[in-house]
């Protein structure tokens, strides 16, 4: 990354550096004229990345200059979105094939690069654009509602949002202000069950929902937030303990995608393991998404510690 201009830098100094040497042709012409604009590509000074932006430099795009040249290839009011956007405010583990922008319903569509993915909204509050994103782009809320609502599967969906709020680039209030503005989106429900899940784990979930879960396929009904004391003599509080069996179970929210977290939570669970307990965990999402699969083990848990249905 260069460093910033000098404060008595031309204006062109300060365009160039904040587009990454991208230009478009109208904001090449304000300093150059076409036949200066001409020998500089046939020279190989400045390719011609997209219809009408150049880049003034005849080493391949980095992801950011990529970027710069889809908007600025794209309608007035063209913005990065998604993953992409989500790229941008920093998510990490997620690779970003194409680039996605969001451009206005009616705006018409010009010669977008080869790996840009175009989609179309009518909805666009200004309290989602951030107009100093480079380029612009989404806010981190937005972004992710755009994200999971593109995503090719529920599954991916959910992952995406448990990432993002896990990374703290936005806050489930956040999101659920963009949710209310978007109240008819494809996979709205599943936004929002991902969005509770990953806010807060097991105390997300309503105690009487795992307890109706328990009922429904026929098995013992669990303690909720029982205190016990492990191995150290330490106080600790299970999500749910099917007493009498020395099972418990523990739901796990985004936190625990943390690595601190996570290993904060091996400790306790080692702990209570010494002891002699079995110990179940499952994410949040799960619980809801696919009952069938944690009721299944359950079971098997359960009879492995001598329980037998009736």
């Amino acid at each position: 990354m260069r460093p910033p201009p000098r404060d008595d830098a031309a204006d062109l100094d300060f365009l160039l550096f904040r587009q990454r040497d991208v230009l478009t042709r109208d904001q090449a012409l304000a300093h150059f004229t076409s036949a200066a604009i001409r020998h500089r590509v046939a020279s190989g000074r400045w390719v011609r990345a997209a219809r009408g932006v150049y880049l003034l430099q005849p080493t391949p795009a980095d992801d950011e200059q990529r970027r710069w040249i889809a908007v600025l290839a794209g309608p007035p009011g063209t913005v990065t979105a998604g993953r992409t956007a989500l790229a941008q405010h920093g998510l990490r583990g997620f690779h970003v094939p194409g680039i996605h922008l969001l451009l206005p319903a009616g705006a018409r569509d010009r010669d977008t690069p080869m790996d840009v993915i175009v989609h179309r909204t009518r909805r666009l509050d200004p309290a989602d654009v951030h107009e100093l994103g480079s380029p612009p782009c989404t806010m981190p809320a937005r972004s992710l509602v755009d994200a999971a609502r593109w995503a090719r599967s529920d599954a991916e969906a959910q992952t995406l949002i448990a990432a993002t709020l896990q990374q703290r680039l936005t806050h489930p209030a956040e999101v659920r202000a963009v949710l209310a503005r978007m109240p008819n989106i494809v996979r709205r429900d599943v936004i929002v069950q991902a969005v509770n899940d990953s806010a807060g784990g097991a105390g997300s979930l309503p105690e009487a929902e795992f307890v109706a879960l328990c009922r429904r396929g026929g098995l013992p009904t669990p303690k909720l937030q029982v205190s016990r004391r492990d191995s150290g003599g330490r106080q600790r509080y299970l999500d749910a303990l099917f007493d009498g069996y020395g099972v418990q179970v523990e739901v796990d929210g985004a936190q625990h995608m943390d690595v601190r977290a996570w290993w904060a939570d091996m400790r306790r669970q080692n702990a209570l393991w010494v002891q002699g307990e079995r110990v179940l965990r499952f994410p949040a999402w799960a619980v809801r998404n696919k009952p069938d699969e944690v009721l299944e083990t359950l079971r098997a848990a359960l009879r492995a510690a001598g329980w037998s249905r009736g």
